[in-house]
Protein backbone atom coordinates (compact mmCIF):
# COMPACT_ATOMS: atom_id res chain seq x y z
CA UNK A 1 0.00 0.00 0.00
CA UNK A 2 1.02 3.62 -0.41
CA UNK A 3 2.72 5.27 2.58
CA UNK A 4 -0.47 7.13 3.46
CA UNK A 5 -3.12 6.88 6.14
CA UNK A 6 -6.39 5.14 5.23
CA UNK A 7 -8.20 8.48 5.26
CA UNK A 8 -5.63 10.07 2.96
CA UNK A 9 -5.93 7.14 0.57
CA UNK A 10 -9.70 7.53 0.41
CA UNK A 11 -9.35 11.28 -0.06
CA UNK A 12 -7.14 10.71 -3.12
CA UNK A 13 -9.40 8.01 -4.56
CA UNK A 14 -12.54 10.16 -4.39
CA UNK A 15 -10.90 13.51 -5.28
CA UNK A 16 -12.33 15.35 -8.32
CA UNK A 17 -15.04 12.74 -8.91
CA UNK A 18 -18.51 13.92 -9.89
CA UNK A 19 -20.23 10.86 -8.48
CA UNK A 20 -19.57 7.45 -6.94
CA UNK A 21 -21.80 4.39 -6.54
CA UNK A 22 -21.23 1.97 -3.65
CA UNK A 23 -18.25 3.91 -2.23
CA UNK A 24 -18.52 1.82 0.93
CA UNK A 25 -17.00 -1.08 -1.03
CA UNK A 26 -13.75 0.87 -1.42
CA UNK A 27 -13.91 2.08 2.18
CA UNK A 28 -14.29 -1.46 3.53
CA UNK A 29 -11.38 -2.75 1.42
CA UNK A 30 -9.06 -0.12 2.90
CA UNK A 31 -10.37 0.04 6.47
CA UNK A 32 -11.31 -3.61 7.07
CA UNK A 33 -9.51 -5.78 4.50
CA UNK A 34 -6.33 -3.67 4.55
CA UNK A 35 -5.48 -4.32 0.92
CA UNK A 36 -5.13 -2.36 -2.30
CA UNK A 37 -8.40 -1.81 -4.21
CA UNK A 38 -8.31 -3.02 -7.82
CA UNK A 39 -9.83 -0.50 -10.25
CA UNK A 40 -10.27 -0.75 -13.99
CA UNK A 41 -10.72 1.87 -16.66
CA UNK A 42 -11.67 0.82 -20.17
CA UNK A 43 -11.44 2.63 -23.48
CA UNK A 44 -12.85 1.47 -26.81
CA UNK A 45 -10.03 1.63 -29.34
CA UNK A 46 -11.69 3.71 -32.05
CA UNK A 47 -10.65 7.26 -33.04
CA UNK A 48 -7.26 8.70 -32.11
CA UNK A 49 -6.86 9.59 -28.41
CA UNK A 50 -6.97 13.35 -27.80
CA UNK A 51 -6.25 15.74 -24.92
CA UNK A 52 -9.46 14.67 -23.21
CA UNK A 53 -7.57 11.49 -22.26
CA UNK A 54 -5.52 13.55 -19.82
CA UNK A 55 -8.63 13.73 -17.60
CA UNK A 56 -8.84 9.98 -16.82
CA UNK A 57 -5.04 9.85 -16.97
CA UNK A 58 -4.70 12.29 -14.07
CA UNK A 59 -7.36 10.44 -12.09
CA UNK A 60 -5.55 7.14 -12.69
CA UNK A 61 -2.44 8.83 -11.31
CA UNK A 62 -4.34 9.64 -8.11
CA UNK A 63 -5.52 6.02 -7.81
CA UNK A 64 -1.91 4.90 -8.07
CA UNK A 65 -0.78 7.46 -5.50
CA UNK A 66 -3.42 6.03 -3.16
CA UNK A 67 -1.90 2.57 -3.54
CA UNK A 68 -4.58 1.12 -5.83
CA UNK A 69 -3.91 -1.46 -8.52
CA UNK A 70 -5.14 -0.21 -11.88
CA UNK A 71 -6.06 -2.24 -14.95
CA UNK A 72 -6.49 -0.47 -18.29
CA UNK A 73 -8.79 -2.36 -20.63
CA UNK A 74 -8.06 -1.81 -24.31
CA UNK A 75 -11.59 -2.65 -25.44
CA UNK A 76 -10.89 -3.74 -29.01
CA UNK A 77 -14.04 -5.85 -29.33
CA UNK A 78 -16.18 -2.93 -28.14
CA UNK A 79 -14.55 -0.82 -30.86
CA UNK A 80 -16.31 -2.56 -33.72
CA UNK A 81 -19.47 -3.38 -31.72
CA UNK A 82 -20.13 0.36 -31.48
CA UNK A 83 -21.58 0.72 -34.97
CA UNK A 84 -18.25 -0.29 -36.55
CA UNK A 85 -16.43 2.82 -35.30
CA UNK A 86 -13.33 0.67 -35.65
CA UNK A 87 -13.42 -1.70 -38.65
CA UNK A 88 -12.54 -5.23 -37.57
CA UNK A 89 -9.43 -5.39 -39.76
CA UNK A 90 -8.01 -2.29 -37.99
CA UNK A 91 -8.97 -3.12 -34.41
CA UNK A 92 -5.75 -4.93 -33.45
CA UNK A 93 -3.58 -2.10 -34.78
CA UNK A 94 -5.66 0.54 -33.01
CA UNK A 95 -5.44 -1.29 -29.70
CA UNK A 96 -1.64 -1.29 -29.98
CA UNK A 97 -1.67 2.39 -30.98
CA UNK A 98 -3.76 3.19 -27.89
CA UNK A 99 -1.32 1.37 -25.62
CA UNK A 100 1.65 3.34 -26.96
CA UNK A 101 -0.30 6.60 -26.66
CA UNK A 102 -1.64 6.03 -23.15
CA UNK A 103 1.80 5.06 -21.86
CA UNK A 104 3.33 8.25 -23.32
CA UNK A 105 0.47 10.38 -21.96
CA UNK A 106 0.86 8.99 -18.44
CA UNK A 107 4.63 9.38 -18.57
CA UNK A 108 4.15 13.03 -19.59
CA UNK A 109 2.44 13.65 -16.23
CA UNK A 110 4.89 11.48 -14.24
CA UNK A 111 2.64 8.48 -13.68
CA UNK A 112 4.67 5.32 -12.90
CA UNK A 113 3.48 2.90 -15.58
CA UNK A 114 5.09 -0.11 -13.88
CA UNK A 115 2.07 -0.16 -11.55
CA UNK A 116 -0.37 -0.48 -14.44
CA UNK A 117 -1.68 -3.60 -16.14
CA UNK A 118 -2.90 -3.40 -19.75
CA UNK A 119 -5.48 -5.98 -20.79
CA UNK A 120 -6.73 -6.56 -24.34
CA UNK A 121 -10.47 -7.21 -24.43
CA UNK A 122 -10.22 -9.93 -27.07
CA UNK A 123 -7.76 -11.85 -24.85
CA UNK A 124 -10.68 -13.13 -22.75
CA UNK A 125 -13.96 -11.91 -24.32
CA UNK A 126 -13.96 -14.73 -26.90
CA UNK A 127 -13.56 -17.45 -24.28
CA UNK A 128 -16.36 -20.04 -23.79
CA UNK A 129 -16.85 -18.95 -20.15
CA UNK A 130 -17.29 -15.31 -21.10
CA UNK A 131 -19.63 -16.13 -23.98
CA UNK A 132 -21.77 -18.34 -21.75
CA UNK A 133 -22.00 -15.55 -19.16
CA UNK A 134 -22.95 -13.08 -21.89
CA UNK A 135 -25.75 -15.35 -23.13
CA UNK A 136 -27.01 -15.83 -19.57
CA UNK A 137 -26.97 -12.10 -18.92
CA UNK A 138 -28.88 -11.51 -22.16
CA UNK A 139 -31.72 -13.67 -20.79
CA UNK A 140 -31.86 -11.47 -17.69
CA UNK A 141 -31.82 -8.10 -19.51
CA UNK A 142 -34.54 -6.60 -21.68
CA UNK A 143 -33.74 -4.97 -25.01
CA UNK A 144 -35.16 -1.72 -23.64
CA UNK A 145 -32.81 -1.76 -20.62
CA UNK A 146 -29.78 -2.61 -22.77
CA UNK A 147 -30.53 0.21 -25.20
CA UNK A 148 -31.14 2.66 -22.36
CA UNK A 149 -27.85 1.69 -20.71
CA UNK A 150 -25.82 2.43 -23.84
CA UNK A 151 -27.73 5.54 -24.92
CA UNK A 152 -24.99 8.03 -23.97
CA UNK A 153 -22.05 5.84 -25.00
CA UNK A 154 -22.98 3.78 -28.05
CA UNK A 155 -23.49 5.61 -31.33
CA UNK A 156 -27.21 6.01 -31.93
CA UNK A 157 -28.95 5.69 -35.29
CA UNK A 158 -32.47 5.35 -36.64
CA UNK A 159 -32.07 1.60 -37.14
CA UNK A 160 -29.29 0.62 -34.69
CA UNK A 161 -27.48 -2.72 -35.07
CA UNK A 162 -27.94 -5.41 -32.42
CA UNK A 163 -24.28 -4.99 -31.42
CA UNK A 164 -25.21 -1.76 -29.64
CA UNK A 165 -27.29 -3.80 -27.17
CA UNK A 166 -24.46 -6.28 -26.58
CA UNK A 167 -21.95 -3.49 -25.84
CA UNK A 168 -23.25 -2.48 -22.36
CA UNK A 169 -23.76 -6.12 -21.31
CA UNK A 170 -20.12 -6.86 -22.06
CA UNK A 171 -18.93 -3.76 -20.22
CA UNK A 172 -20.83 -4.96 -17.15
CA UNK A 173 -19.36 -8.47 -17.41
CA UNK A 174 -15.83 -7.10 -17.73
CA UNK A 175 -15.92 -6.18 -14.03
CA UNK A 176 -16.21 -9.88 -13.11
CA UNK A 177 -13.78 -11.27 -15.66
CA UNK A 178 -11.12 -8.66 -14.86
CA UNK A 179 -11.45 -9.46 -11.16
CA UNK A 180 -11.77 -5.86 -9.99
CA UNK A 181 -13.39 -4.06 -7.05
CA UNK A 182 -14.45 -0.96 -8.99
CA UNK A 183 -14.89 0.45 -12.46
CA UNK A 184 -13.87 4.02 -13.28
CA UNK A 185 -15.20 6.10 -16.15
CA UNK A 186 -16.90 9.31 -17.22
CA UNK A 187 -20.30 10.25 -15.85
CA UNK A 188 -21.67 9.48 -19.33
CA UNK A 189 -21.13 5.80 -18.40
CA UNK A 190 -23.53 6.02 -15.45
CA UNK A 191 -26.36 4.02 -17.06
CA UNK A 192 -24.01 1.17 -17.92
CA UNK A 193 -22.69 1.22 -14.35
CA UNK A 194 -26.29 1.07 -13.06
CA UNK A 195 -26.94 -1.92 -15.32
CA UNK A 196 -23.86 -3.70 -13.93
CA UNK A 197 -24.88 -2.92 -10.35
CA UNK A 198 -28.31 -4.48 -10.91
CA UNK A 199 -27.48 -7.32 -13.32
CA UNK A 200 -24.27 -8.90 -12.01
CA UNK A 201 -25.75 -10.15 -8.70
CA UNK A 202 -28.41 -12.02 -10.74
CA UNK A 203 -25.59 -14.17 -12.15
CA UNK A 204 -24.13 -14.76 -8.70
CA UNK A 205 -21.38 -12.14 -9.10
CA UNK A 206 -20.59 -9.50 -6.48
CA UNK A 207 -21.44 -5.81 -6.79
CA UNK A 208 -18.66 -3.39 -7.58
CA UNK A 209 -18.11 0.27 -6.81
CA UNK A 210 -18.34 2.78 -9.68
CA UNK A 211 -16.31 5.97 -9.79
CA UNK A 212 -17.22 8.73 -12.24
CA UNK A 213 -15.27 11.79 -13.30
CA UNK A 214 -17.03 14.80 -14.88
CA UNK A 215 -17.19 15.22 -18.64
CA UNK A 216 -14.91 18.06 -19.70
CA UNK A 217 -16.48 20.28 -22.40
CA UNK A 218 -14.74 20.47 -25.75
CA UNK A 219 -13.08 23.54 -27.26
CA UNK A 220 -16.22 24.41 -29.18
CA UNK A 221 -18.52 23.82 -26.19
CA UNK A 222 -20.43 20.58 -25.66
CA UNK A 223 -18.86 17.13 -25.44
CA UNK A 224 -15.26 16.64 -26.53
CA UNK A 225 -15.41 14.21 -29.45
CA UNK A 226 -12.81 12.35 -31.48
CA UNK A 227 -15.01 12.80 -34.56
CA UNK A 228 -15.20 16.62 -34.25
CA UNK A 229 -11.80 18.17 -35.01
CA UNK A 230 -12.88 21.58 -33.70
CA UNK A 231 -13.81 20.19 -30.26
CA UNK A 232 -10.45 18.66 -29.37
CA UNK A 233 -6.68 18.89 -29.56
CA UNK A 234 -4.95 15.74 -30.77
CA UNK A 235 -1.99 14.53 -28.75
CA UNK A 236 0.22 14.75 -31.84
CA UNK A 237 -0.92 18.25 -32.88
CA UNK A 238 1.99 20.64 -33.45
CA UNK A 239 2.43 23.76 -31.31
CA UNK A 240 1.19 25.86 -34.23
CA UNK A 241 -2.00 23.82 -34.53
CA UNK A 242 -2.55 23.96 -30.75
CA UNK A 243 -2.28 27.76 -30.79
CA UNK A 244 -4.73 28.00 -33.69
CA UNK A 245 -7.29 25.72 -32.04
CA UNK A 246 -7.03 27.45 -28.68
CA UNK A 247 -7.45 30.84 -30.33
CA UNK A 248 -10.78 29.63 -31.77
CA UNK A 249 -11.87 27.91 -28.52
CA UNK A 250 -15.20 28.86 -26.98
CA UNK A 251 -14.68 30.82 -23.75
CA UNK A 252 -17.45 33.29 -22.92
CA UNK A 253 -16.19 36.20 -20.76
CA UNK A 254 -17.07 36.00 -17.04
CA UNK A 255 -18.85 32.62 -17.45
CA UNK A 256 -17.33 29.55 -15.85
CA UNK A 257 -20.16 27.10 -16.62
CA UNK A 258 -19.54 25.14 -19.82
CA UNK A 259 -16.04 26.60 -20.19
CA UNK A 260 -13.94 23.72 -21.53
CA UNK A 261 -10.63 25.52 -20.96
CA UNK A 262 -11.44 26.21 -17.31
CA UNK A 263 -12.44 22.55 -16.81
CA UNK A 264 -9.21 21.42 -18.47
CA UNK A 265 -7.21 23.51 -16.01
CA UNK A 266 -9.19 22.08 -13.08
CA UNK A 267 -8.95 18.40 -14.01
CA UNK A 268 -5.62 18.28 -15.88
CA UNK A 269 -3.25 21.22 -15.55
CA UNK A 270 -3.63 21.85 -11.81
CA UNK A 271 -3.32 18.15 -10.82
CA UNK A 272 -0.41 17.76 -13.27
CA UNK A 273 1.44 20.46 -11.32
CA UNK A 274 1.01 18.43 -8.13
CA UNK A 275 2.36 15.27 -9.82
CA UNK A 276 5.61 17.06 -10.58
CA UNK A 277 6.51 17.11 -6.93
CA UNK A 278 4.78 20.23 -5.73
CA UNK A 279 1.37 21.70 -5.16
CA UNK A 280 -1.28 22.24 -7.82
CA UNK A 281 -0.13 25.28 -9.79
CA UNK A 282 -1.25 27.12 -12.91
CA UNK A 283 0.52 30.28 -14.07
CA UNK A 284 -0.82 32.93 -16.45
CA UNK A 285 1.78 35.38 -17.75
CA UNK A 286 0.68 38.98 -18.29
CA UNK A 287 2.39 41.73 -20.28
CA UNK A 288 3.68 44.56 -18.05
CA UNK A 289 2.08 43.02 -14.96
CA UNK A 290 2.83 40.34 -12.41
CA UNK A 291 1.72 36.86 -13.50
CA UNK A 292 -1.43 35.33 -12.10
CA UNK A 293 -0.57 32.22 -10.08
CA UNK A 294 -3.32 29.81 -9.09
CA UNK A 295 -3.17 26.85 -6.75
CA UNK A 296 -6.89 26.12 -6.62
CA UNK A 297 -9.76 26.34 -9.07
CA UNK A 298 -12.05 28.44 -6.85
CA UNK A 299 -9.65 31.36 -7.01
CA UNK A 300 -9.53 31.03 -10.79
CA UNK A 301 -13.31 31.04 -10.97
CA UNK A 302 -13.51 34.24 -8.94
CA UNK A 303 -10.93 36.01 -11.10
CA UNK A 304 -12.60 34.85 -14.32
CA UNK A 305 -16.04 36.02 -13.21
CA UNK A 306 -14.50 39.37 -12.24
CA UNK A 307 -12.76 39.58 -15.66
CA UNK A 308 -9.35 39.77 -13.99
CA UNK A 309 -8.59 36.53 -15.82
CA UNK A 310 -9.86 37.23 -19.33
CA UNK A 311 -10.56 34.63 -22.03
CA UNK A 312 -7.44 35.76 -23.89
CA UNK A 313 -5.25 35.35 -20.78
CA UNK A 314 -6.82 31.97 -20.02
CA UNK A 315 -6.12 30.72 -23.55
CA UNK A 316 -2.54 31.94 -23.31
CA UNK A 317 -2.03 30.19 -19.96
CA UNK A 318 -3.49 26.89 -21.21
CA UNK A 319 -1.31 27.10 -24.32
CA UNK A 320 1.88 27.64 -22.30
CA UNK A 321 1.09 24.73 -19.98
CA UNK A 322 -0.25 22.28 -22.56
CA UNK A 323 2.37 22.53 -25.31
CA UNK A 324 5.22 21.18 -23.09
CA UNK A 325 3.00 18.22 -22.10
CA UNK A 326 2.32 17.44 -25.74
CA UNK A 327 5.98 17.87 -26.68
CA UNK A 328 6.87 15.05 -24.31
CA UNK A 329 4.37 12.73 -26.02
CA UNK A 330 5.46 13.79 -29.49
CA UNK A 331 9.14 13.21 -28.68
CA UNK A 332 8.26 9.66 -27.59
CA UNK A 333 6.38 9.19 -30.87
CA UNK A 334 9.29 10.45 -32.96
CA UNK A 335 11.70 8.17 -31.08
CA UNK A 336 9.63 5.04 -31.73
CA UNK A 337 9.62 3.71 -35.31
CA UNK A 338 7.32 0.92 -34.11
CA UNK A 339 4.72 3.40 -32.86
CA UNK A 340 4.94 5.36 -36.11
CA UNK A 341 4.42 2.20 -38.17
CA UNK A 342 1.43 1.19 -36.04
CA UNK A 343 -0.14 4.62 -36.60
CA UNK A 344 -0.02 4.10 -40.36
CA UNK A 345 -1.67 0.69 -40.03
CA UNK A 346 -4.25 1.78 -37.46
CA UNK A 347 -5.31 4.98 -39.23
CA UNK A 348 -4.49 4.58 -42.92
CA UNK A 349 -5.17 7.66 -45.04
CA UNK A 350 -8.48 7.50 -46.89
CA UNK A 351 -8.25 6.13 -50.40
CA UNK A 352 -9.15 8.76 -52.96
CA UNK A 353 -11.95 7.65 -55.21
CA UNK A 354 -11.26 8.34 -58.89
CA UNK A 355 -14.11 10.08 -60.57
CA UNK A 356 -15.66 8.08 -63.34
CA UNK A 357 -15.72 9.88 -66.64
CA UNK A 358 -19.33 10.23 -67.64
CA UNK A 359 -20.21 9.79 -71.28
CA UNK A 360 -21.75 12.99 -72.51
CA UNK A 361 -24.98 12.95 -74.45
CA UNK A 362 -23.93 14.74 -77.62
CA UNK A 363 -27.40 14.72 -79.11
CA UNK A 364 -27.94 14.62 -82.87
CA UNK A 365 -26.12 17.82 -83.83
CA UNK A 366 -22.50 16.75 -83.33
CA UNK A 367 -20.30 15.97 -86.38
CA UNK A 368 -21.05 12.50 -87.76
CA UNK A 369 -24.58 12.34 -86.41
CA UNK A 370 -27.40 11.42 -88.71
CA UNK A 371 -28.60 14.42 -90.68
CA UNK A 372 -32.21 15.28 -91.16
CA UNK A 373 -33.34 14.29 -87.61
CA UNK A 374 -33.83 16.22 -84.39
CA UNK A 375 -33.70 14.59 -80.91
CA UNK A 376 -36.82 15.06 -78.80
CA UNK A 377 -36.96 15.39 -74.96
CA UNK A 378 -38.48 11.89 -74.63
CA UNK A 379 -35.52 10.29 -76.43
CA UNK A 380 -37.23 9.85 -79.80
CA UNK A 381 -36.22 11.58 -83.04
CA UNK A 382 -38.17 13.47 -85.69
CA UNK A 383 -37.29 14.40 -89.29
CA UNK A 384 -37.14 13.11 -92.86
CA UNK A 385 -34.67 10.31 -91.95
CA UNK A 386 -36.48 9.31 -88.78
CA UNK A 387 -36.97 5.68 -89.86
CA UNK A 388 -33.23 5.18 -90.42
CA UNK A 389 -32.24 6.06 -86.85
CA UNK A 390 -35.32 5.29 -84.80
CA UNK A 391 -34.09 2.56 -82.43
CA UNK A 392 -37.18 2.51 -80.30
CA UNK A 393 -39.44 0.77 -82.83
CA UNK A 394 -38.73 -2.84 -81.86
CA UNK A 395 -38.37 -5.83 -84.28
CA UNK A 396 -42.09 -6.40 -84.74
CA UNK A 397 -42.70 -2.80 -85.81
CA UNK A 398 -39.75 -2.90 -88.23
CA UNK A 399 -41.02 -6.11 -89.92
CA UNK A 400 -44.46 -4.53 -90.26
CA UNK A 401 -42.90 -1.46 -91.91
CA UNK A 402 -41.08 -3.56 -94.56
CA UNK A 403 -44.20 -5.49 -95.70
Amino acid sequence: MADLSADDQLKLIFANLQESMNPEIIEDIIHKEHRAPIIYWGTATTGKPHCGYFVPGLKIAQFLQAGCKVKILLADVHGFLDNLKAPKELVAFRAEYYKHTIIALLQAVNVPIDKLEFVLGSSYQYSPAYFEALLTLSTQTSGHDAQKAGAEVVKQSESPPLSGLIYPLMQALDEEFLGVDAQFGGVDQRKIFALAKEALPKLGYKERAHLMNPMVPGLAGGKMSASDPDSKIDLLDSAEVVRRKLKKAFAKPKEVEGNGLMSFVEFVLLPAGALRGGKPRFVVERRDEEPLVYTDIEEMHRDYEADVLTPQLLKSGVQNALIPLLESIQQAFQASPKWQEIEKKAYPPPVEQKKKKEKKDKGSKYPGAAKGVVAQPDGSVEGPRKQEVDVARGPEAEMERQR
